[in-house]
This record gives structure tokens, sequence and C-alpha cells, in this order.
């Protein structure tokens, strides 16, 4: 029998985004990015089934488009950055529509269930192939240690519990 050839594709960070969603005060979404990260999948065949996906972003790159917002999330009230300067994550499974991983931030690993668009593989003007990955899902960060929490004087809580995960990857065949 025949070994499959793998290939390993690398996210293309000119084309990706790594981006989080949580609502504040429950009236209104905040949007933050991981600006330093990179990723990686290693498959056998083209539609990318029981690929091996392997992600990881640096805490201190997160944008929220507000320095003071950013430093309270890179404190130990959330991320803990010094402490803990990586997420990762690392497939186990993938089927085409749905990927099942361990996500590690700060030290808890959990088995969280990502939706995956495979947006299909094309060629660019300069001859690179490409595969495009529309990957969303919903974690609640107080698994993960992230459990700063306040409440207005109205009773809102300032911070959800459920956090929207919204990763756009390119990767280039290497």
């Amino acid at each position: 029998m025949e070994t499959a050839i793998k290939t390993t594709w690398n996210v293309d960070t000119a084309h990706s985004e790594i981006a989080f969603k949580v609502k504040h005060m429950m009236i209104s979404t905040v949007t933050g990015h991981f600006e330093d990260f990179s990723a990686s999948v290693e498959t056998d065949n083209d539609n990318f089934t029981n690929g091996i996906f392997n992600f990881s972003a640096r805490i201190d790159s997160i944008n929220t488009k507000n320095s003071d917002r950013d430093a309270h999330l890179k404190s130990d009230d959330f991320f803990n950055a010094e402490s803990y300067p990586e997420m990762t994550f690392n497939s186990k499974s993938f089927d085409g529509s749905i990927m099942v991983g361990d996500l590690t931030i700060r030290d808890v690993t959990k088995e969280i269930e990502l939706d995956v668009d495979f947006n299909g593989v094309a060629v660019d003007p300069y001859g690179q192939t490409k595969a495009g990955f529309e990957i969303t899902g919903i974690i609640n960060r107080k698994d993960f240690n992230l459990t700063w929490g306040a409440v207005t004087e109205a009773g809102s809580v300032v911070v959800a519990d459920k956090v929207k995960l919204v990763i756009d990857l390119q990767f280039i065949k290497a």
C-alpha cells in the first residue's frame, strides 16, 4: 500500500485575519484581532479532510482599536500575556465542514468545535497555489480562566462570557 504524500500549506498573513467578537454591556459588540499569528495545515488530499491544522497567536498582538482596553486584555484580568504569551490551536479532526481540536489559552486546554467553510483552491497571478477557509465558533471565555467580570449600576454584565471566533485563513502551498 502506498503512503499518501503529505503537502504542507503555510498561512498567507497578508490575506488572513484572526478576529473575535464579544458583547459589551449586552448592547454592542467589540471586535478584536490578533495581529501576530502563524498557521499551517498538512494534508494528503485536495479537500483537506483529515488535514492537520495548527495555529498560534501572540497575545501581546491583540488589537481592539483601544489601547486602554488592549492593555486590560493583556493583563492578568484576562490573557496575562506576560505569563502566557501565546494561544494555540491544534486540530484533531476535520471532515470538510466541522473541525475539532484543542484550544489552549493561558494554562487551559479545551476541546472545541469550529464550523469551517472551505472556499476552494486557486492559483494567484504569481503562480502560487492558495486555499481559503472561513472558520467560526463560539467559546466561553471563563472556560479558559478569562474570568474578569464587572456589572453596571443597572445590572448589565460589562463583558459577555460567550466569545465568537471569526477566522479567515488563506494558505499558500509550500
